[in-house]
């Protein structure tokens, strides 16, 4: 017969090893609340395809202003409260401009009508989502989470009178990339391929499958070259050029040119050989990390934001020799305006920027934006280089004082709050790919409460 005093200590010393684990546990926990609470958010824009309206989002707020009508849009969402109650990580018009979508870190994805910027449908995700993309036909929302799946999601119909449908939407896993976040998603102007660039190096072309809810098992190449995460994703697409190519940026400071077909590698643009161009300090370490590429529909420029670039980069692609070269820079004089998000839409000859980050330390504000315009990007010129591109006054972009202070909150924002935002940007935009380093206790301390919270569910 066991002692039943030696039962009994054993159990206090359970007791006293669970108290332990628990407040080991609280402590991990308190640290993992506090590192979110300071994970910066950047700021993101996206234009409609015809600019008829323009979308900020910066931490949990979303705002758009409607150019068409000259006026800021009121989202009207039926669940109640915010659109979203943590930071966003991805906006993005359909090609077709009947749908917006937005997701993040509330592992929410929403699909908004254009038209009454009425939420049609909210999916939930297993992980917080890194990255969006909209087919061409405007019929599925591919999403990406932090574990590296993409699913893809039925977009709302139409009823008889053209007006979406609202409806309960369901997620399907399409294709993973075995646990490397991804952070950049685009269908091919054909809407034949999907692609996922990767923090591991990686590209990946996938053939999107007619069926999309069967999933997707056909890779058409990978694209292999850069030495650093991929940061961001853009096609050029012409007119007089039967196959667009792929542009990519990363973190090792150059933009590539992709053949998608069969993965090869084109082209490579060292932007990082061009930092006499840069107005950075390069004792700040990597100032060359690319933060996003934008092409201007029918038009051979592509734009190129840099993390400490005041202004951007524009880089210019020759499609017949299939080689990138730089262009100029523009440069934003007279604020510090280093953008970390850009957009354009298939009319208007505009480049919208936009700077600014959430949850910024040793900032009255819990969020800041600030929104500029270059023009000079004409259909009439492929490679717009006759034209001289300018930076838009505030009385000049479209929208004007109202739409600034919609997407901005204000008008006109203090010289030196936004000074001090500008070093929390770009500390956030240098940090925001690069992978964590974990302690064991502290990977297993994230296991244990992730399987604690599928339990729960």
């Amino acid at each position: 017969m066991e002692d039943p005093r030696v039962e009994e200590c054993e159990h206090d010393h359970d007791d006293d090893d669970n108290n332990n684990k628990t407040v080991e546990d609280t402590q991990l926990e308190e640290s993992e609340q506090n590192n979110k609470d300071v994970e910066v958010a950047p700021a993101l824009i996206s234009v409609h395809p015809t600019q008829n309206s323009v979308a900020v989002a910066v931490g949990s707020n979303l705002c758009v202003f409607n150019l068409l009508e000259d006026c800021a849009v009121a989202l009207v969402d039926e669940s109640g409260g915010a659109s979203h109650n943590d930071s966003i990580r991805a906006i993005k018009y359909g090609a077709n401009g009947k749908f917006f979508v937005s997701a993040g870190d509330d592992k929410l994805v929403k699909v908004w009508s254009t038209e009454s910027w009425r939420c049609l449908s909210t999916v939930c995700s297993e992980k917080r989502v890194s990255a969006l993309a909209v087919s061409n036909g405007g019929l599925h929302v591919c999403f990406a989470d932090k574990f590296g799946v993409v699913w893809v999601v039925d977009l709302p119909g139409v009823d008889g009178n053209g007006a979406p449908l609202i409806k309960k939407a369901v997620s399907i896993p399409l294709l993973a990339h075995y646990c490397s976040i991804i952070t950049s998603l685009e269908f091919s102007p054909d809407g034949r391929l999907i692609i996922s660039a990767d923090r591991d190096f990686k590209i990946r072309v996938t053939v999107f499958p007619k069926q999309p809810l069967d999933g997707a098992h056909e890779i058409q190449s990978f694209c292999l070259g850069h030495t650093e995460f991929v940061s961001c994703l853009a096609f050029i697409s012409t007119p007089g050029c039967l196959q667009s190519v792929l542009v990519s940026g990363g973190g090792d400071s150059t933009v590539r040119l992709w053949d998608i077909i069969s993965g090869s590698l084109l082209d490579t643009c060292e932007v990082g050989a061009k930092t006499g161009q840069l107005k950075s300090d390069a004792s700040e370490g990597n100032c060359s990390i690319i933060t996003d590429i934008c092409t201007i529909p029918d038009c051979t420029l592509i734009a190129v934001a840099i993390q400490n670039l005041q202004g951007i980069m524009l880089l210019s692609c020759d499609l017949q020799s299939q080689t990138l070269s730089v262009a100029k820079v523009v440069s934003i004089m007279g604020e510090n305006f280093i953008p970390t998000c850009l957009g354009s839409s298939n009319s208007g000859g505009l480049l919208w920027m936009v700077t600014g980050a959430s949850k910024l330390r040793g900032c009255d504000l819990s969020f800041l934006s600030r929104v500029k315009v270059i023009s000079g990007f004409k259909k009439s010129s492929p490679d717009s280089l006759e034209q001289e591109q300018i930076v838009l006054a505030d009385t000049e972009i479209p929208g004007g004082a109202k739409l600034l202070e919609k997407l901005q909150g204000s008008i006109s924002i203090d010289e030196k709050v936004f000074l001090a935002a500008a070093d929390a940007v770009k500390t956030a935009m240098c940090n925001l790919f690069i992978k964590k380093q974990y302690s064991v206790e502290r990977r297993e301390f994230r296991k244990r409460t992730r399987n604690d919270k599928k339990t729960k569910e």
